[in-house]
């Protein structure tokens, strides 16, 4: 392009800044796509952000110390307490979208500066679309919509699909959706789903990790699992193989730690450290952990079988041969699962009571800075995204591929637009297959698994980059749509 956003904005009205307004209806922090958006018109379209959110997680450090993007912070609305009788939910459902609706009103037409686009996270549908059209009418604004997801098919997985509620739900999404000026979208099945059923044309952006997201150096890597130590290895009320070996490493231990031990100035991979499996999660319906568990589980009896151990075998006697350097062919998981959500407490629990030898399990939530820097540390990504429309794509299984880190991911319809098999990763589609996929792949660990080497030089080869996808396929959309209302 000849000229950025901003230039051709000043043109159009006679040397106004250029301006977006980023709306989501939720925690920034967990947006990860929304401020990508931001950080790119901030950056390649040189425009000054407002960001319309809810607070609860930091957001990335990138957008907050971006002098050109404003976060606009707006009162949560409460989570209703259990005791409320069951009769009142229609009345809570009903009036939780009104009040919604005022506030972002309050905010996209007062508080923050009149735009030249507005551009909206897509699910939730109600009442964001409907406030965003209103205000784009009021301040004479184009309006985008990013549709990550249906958000009719997410509330039909609480409510029903057939439930009265969901189908007004996804009235208002059809409808305000075609009033937008322009849309993205994450899929090509989505591209289609919109063009045939919707009336909408979207442009597909597929997400893609930003440069942050990378393979994680060796002193980087020390440093990381030095700062979770104390997470990883000391646990509360939680004995397994990880607990038992390091009860010699302390908790802000800096020579020492499950994976990396220093020698000098030098730090080393330890041989017989446990393989690592990450999974994120926002530990929501739509992800089904009893897979995860269950194939923890067969792991963990099979390796014994494999082995020639009986069940009588002593777990103590065990963990101690690893912890004085012992390497069985067979690792130890360890599955560190990051994110928040309903559901955390209940897998929680689960875990507590599945008593295994060579599987041990942690739950976190990291910084955005941390992170990608445990991604990139670990060995391989687990991948549990189910998708209630059948039509999204896991943002983490970019995140992973970002960093290098193949990734096992559950089948359903357009999972291969990005996981491609046997390339940079593998699908399945029940616990007794996620378990056949880790003892092939973790055979021989670390230094004579060869699938898992392969899998990890496809996943490096298949990340593009964010910033890329987003000049080629959305600057072009948001300059159009930009243009034909500054006429």
């Amino acid at each position: 392009m000849t000229k950025n956003l901003s230039e051709q904005i000043e043109e159009g009205k006679m040397g106004k800044r250029g301006r977006a307004c980023v709306v989501v209806l939720g925690d920034l922090g967990r947006s990860p796509r929304m401020q990508y958006h931001a950080l790119s018109l901030a950056h390649q379209a040189s425009l000054e952000v407002d960001i319309v959110a809810y607070g609860g997680s930091e957001p990335h450090s990138a957008v907050l110390e971006n002098e050109s993007i404003h976060i606009h912070t707006m009162m949560q609305w409460p989570k209703h307490p259990h005791s409320i009788p069951k009769i009142l939910y229609p009345l809570i459902l009903l009036l939780k979208p009104i009040i919604q609706f005022i506030m972002l009103l309050w905010f996209l037409c007062i508080k923050v500066p009149a735009p030249d686009v507005f551009m909206v996270q897509n699910p939730p549908s109600v009442p964001t679309l409907v406030a965003v059209k209103w205000a784009s009418s009021l301040r004479q604004s184009a309006f985008i919509v990013d549709w990550h997801n249906f958000g009719y098919t997410l509330l039909g997985l609480s409510l029903g699909r057939s439930s009265r509620f969901v189908s007004i739900y996804h009235w208002f999404e059809k409808h305000y959706g075609q009033m937008a000026d322009g849309s993205l979208c994450v899929t090509r099945a989505m591209q289609h789903e919109l063009g045939q059923n919707w009336g909408i044309k979207a442009t597909v952006l597929y997400d893609q990790p930003p440069e942050f997201f990378r393979p994680t150096l060796l002193e980087e890597k020390h440093k990381l699992f030095c700062r979770l130590n104390r997470y990883l290895c000391h646990p509360l009320g939680i004995r397994d193989c990880l607990s038992a070996e390091s009860t010699n490493i302390g908790g802000d231990d800096q020579n020492e730690t499950l994976f990396t031990t220093q020698v000098g100035t030098g730090i080393l991979l330890k041989p017989n450290r446990p393989a690592l499996v990450v999974s994120s999660t926002s530990w929501t319906p739509d992800e089904d952990f009893g897979i995860l568990l269950e194939a923890a589980v067969m792991y963990d009896r099979r390796v014994a079988a494999l082995l020639d151990e009986n069940d009588s075998t002593d777990e103590g006697v065990l963990w101690k041969e690893i912890s004085v350097g012992k390497q069985y062919l067979y690792p130890r998981l360890l599955f560190v699962i990051t994110g928040k959500g309903p559901e955390k407490e209940k897998y929680e629990e689960k875990i507590k009571k599945l008593n295994l030898k060579r599987v041990a399990f942690r739950t976190m939530w990291l910084s955005a800075e941390d992170y990608p820097l445990l991604l990139g540390s670990a060995d391989l990504g687990v991948c549990l995204h189910t998708s209630s429309s059948g039509l999204d794509l896991p943002m983490k299984v970019v995140d992973m591929f970002g960093c290098g880190l193949p990734v096992c991911a559950v089948s359903f319809s357009c999972i291969e637009e990005l996981v491609k098999v046997e390339k940079n990763g593998l699908l399945f589609s029940s616990s007794s297959e996620l378990a056949d996929e880790l003892l092939m792949l973790f055979r021989g660990f670390p230094d004579d698994c060869e699938a898992l080497k392969f899998l990890r030089n496809g996943a490096l080869e298949s990340s593009a980059r964010w910033a890329t996808e987003w000049e080629e396929h959305a600057e072009p959309l948001i300059s159009e749509v930009i243009s034909r209302n500054l006429k």
